[in-house]
């Protein structure tokens, strides 16, 4: 058994989670919490995520880097699996929530076990607030949503079907009174109904990394607004120095037309194009 492993008091856990109604008894952690002061965002969606999703969720957390973030999932397969490696990649620090046990005999799925290494190799957390060699049931992963939505600040949804479990910590999050956002979907993908159900509900849509740290009441520097683009917004503002029509752009950018389409919406929300003529331009 690792020997940073450690049980918590209610008293250590981190405040969130101390005011949920009915607090886990005990919880076991492996690795370090957040450092104090830092923001607790969930990031949930489906285990089949789609291309799209693992997309979204890659570049909306890359964008977040160098705040004060630890991105919260529960190191299932899809979703949560992205979005724990996209904050290793993107340098955050990152909590895994498992029903299972988190010794590493017990780690659920076996096929993240190398991804819980990492996490702790990376100064993040594994939490669960079952015994470390314990075998999870079914009933245990709807009790771990709560303890995902009970220990954020707020939740981003991914992408979630119909009897996606996703659902259930987005009604957590509501109940809890934490923000809850989501990325909008095309209406016809199998994925878009939690997300678009919720969008239609009031929560926050959430198209580009800015739209998170406002709900989160992070600011980012605006002086540094070249260095908080993606590449794949670099590469079409730099194109954009000549002003070019919608379909000339797609052709030569080079990238697949959905990763050019919300490029290019995400940088026109930051003001830095244009469509003008019926050509887009730089601002």
């Amino acid at each position: 058994m690792d020997e940073t492993l450690r049980q918590l008091t209610i008293e250590d856990y981190p405040e969130n989670l101390r005011q949920i109604p009915g607090p886990p008894e005990q919880l076991w952690l492996r690795g370090a919490l957040a450092p104090p002061g830092s923001r607790y965002l969930a990031v949930v969606g489906s285990r089949a995520l789609s291309p799209y999703g693992r997309q979204m969720c890659e570049l909306l957390i890359k964008g977040l880097s160098g705040h004060p973030i630890s991105i919260v999932s529960g190191l299932a397969l899809g979703a949560d699996a992205t979005a724990h490696q996209a904050a290793l990649d993107a340098g955050l620090h990152t909590t895994a929530v498992l029903a299972s046990g988190i010794s590493d005999n017990a780690i659920s799925p076996r096929t993240n076990l190398e991804l819980a290494r990492s996490i702790l190799e990376n100064g993040g957390a594994l939490i669960s607030e079952n015994t470390p060699d314990y075998t999870p049931f079914p009933s245990d992963f709807p009790k771990r949503n709560r303890i995902v939505a009970g220990l954020s600040d707020a939740v981003l949804i991914i992408e979630a079907g119909e009897r996606s479990g996703t659902l259930i910590t987005a009604r957590l999050a509501g109940e809890y009174s934490r923000d809850l956002m989501c990325i909008p979907h095309n209406a016809t993908d199998p994925g878009s109904y939690g997300a678009n159900l919720f969008i239609r509900l009031g929560a926050a849509l959430v198209t580009e990394p800015r739209h998170i740290l406002e709900v989160l009441g992070l600011t980012q520097d605006v002086s540094d607004k070249d260095e908080l683009l993606t590449d794949a917004q670099q590469s079409l503002l730099t194109l954009l120095e000549t002003p070019l029509h919608k379909e000339e752009l797609i052709d030569k950018s080079a990238l697949p037309t959905t990763e050019t389409l919300t490029a290019l919406v995400s940088l026109e929300m930051k003001g830095l194009v244009r469509e003008r003529y019926g050509k887009w331009e730089q601002s």
